[in-house]
């Protein structure tokens, strides 16, 4: 089961808001659901500042739905003990939604110009829906509704987003555009398992997965490893040998690296890899782009990111067998990093 927690202020000395409408509409939309038993609401409303971080202790929630107003790259309007709005900086979400990357599936930040914070909170999460200007009250409900009738039919969060920008679009309302998501693909999705009978699918497939590993262990994993070596290898089990012959190859010259294709390849081939980091991969390429991503950026900053990644990329037993698939993209970013990153060739086993 999925929680949901509809978080809502709407302090004394701004704009009235239809906070309430729009809680009731969420509410009356995954009601009548077809999954509907799959999800449970909690809802807090006049959000105080020092009643953030407690009740995303308490409830633990997979969603976390905000509502209210926002003040771009001020941060958002929480309430203080008096009722007066009190502003939460985007520095400060980010680093308190940091603490809960392995809870919260997903963030909804349904305030006008949150974007910024979409953008901060989505280093640690891997789905946050931000709004790029201001949005009315009509556009935000008619967005939400249609956001949760799909979740509550078991789509995707992408799809979801989708739905919701459909559902304003529908009404004429020239605010479609206004929503915006920040996507990380590959760790959460909301398919939705409705009946036993999928239950008991799970559970066989569970077992079967078991059988296979159960078998895997008795099998001999050796890797071939000889020449001239640098850097390090680490093959877990028991019983493994690990060899390792580093390729010599000749790079390719920066200004021929098309950076964000290289970078896009890279995480593509690792987002398959079924390992406990996860969420320590996705943060380290998270850090490696935003560099890229400057008008300026500091190469061994990016490289210390990459470098952060594969080490724990290549602790994933299946690390083995994308190798091969990652050595071009690799050999082509660590052209562009310069030589100081030459070090991360030995990863795939590639040497200059």
């Amino acid at each position: 089961m999925k929680k949901i927690l509809l978080l809502s202020a709407n302090p004394q000395n701004t704009d009235k808001l239809r906070l309430d409408e729009e809680v009731r509409e969420i509410q009356t939309a995954l009601r009548q659901a077809k999954n509907r038993s799959q999800f449970e609401i909690v809802t807090e409303l006049a959000l105080r500042v020092d009643d953030l971080h407690r009740v995303l202790l308490e409830h633990e929630p997979a969603i976390v739905h905000f509502s209210g107003h926002g003040a771009g790259n001020h941060g958002l309007a929480l309430e203080n003990n008096s009722g007066q709005m009190q502003l939460v900086s985007t520095e400060s979400l980010a680093r308190l939604f940091g603490l809960f990357q392995d809870k919260i599936e997903c963030v909804l930040l349904n305030a006008c110009y949150s974007e910024a914070q979409a953008l901060a909170i989505h280093q640690h999460i891997d789905y946050v829906i931000g709004m790029n200007q201001t949005i009315g009250d009509k556009a935000a409900i008619k967005f939400a509704v249609g956001f949760y009738n799909a979740l509550g039919a078991g789509r995707s969060y992408k799809d979801c987003f989708e739905f919701g920008c459909t559902s304003v679009d529908l009404q004429g309302i020239s605010e479609s555009e206004t929503p915006v998501i920040k996507a990380r693909p590959g760790r959460f999705q909301t398919e939705i398992k409705p009946n036993a009978e999928n239950a008991v699918s799970v559970a066989s497939s569970a077992r079967d997965s078991f059988r296979y590993n159960e078998e895997k262990v008795r099998q001999d994993r050796s890797v071939s490893i000889g020449g001239n070596v640098s850097g390090s290898a680490i093959q877990p089990g028991d019983y493994n040998v690990a060899n390792v012959q580093l390729q010599p190859i000749t790079l390719p010259t920066p200004e021929s690296i098309d950076i964000q294709a290289e970078f896009d390849a890279l995480y593509e081939i690792l987002a398959k890899l079924e390992t406990s980091d996860r969420c320590k991969i996705d943060n380290a390429f998270a850090d490696a782009q935003e560099e890229v991503n400057k008008l300026q950026p500091d190469k061994n900053e990016v490289g210390k990111a990459l470098d952060r990644a594969f080490d724990y990329a290549k602790k994933a037993e299946g690390f083995i067998h994308v190798a091969e698939k990652l050595k071009p993209h690799l050999t082509k970013t660590t052209a562009w990093l310069g030589e100081n990153w030459y070090k991360l060739l030995s990863t795939v086993g590639l040497t200059t």
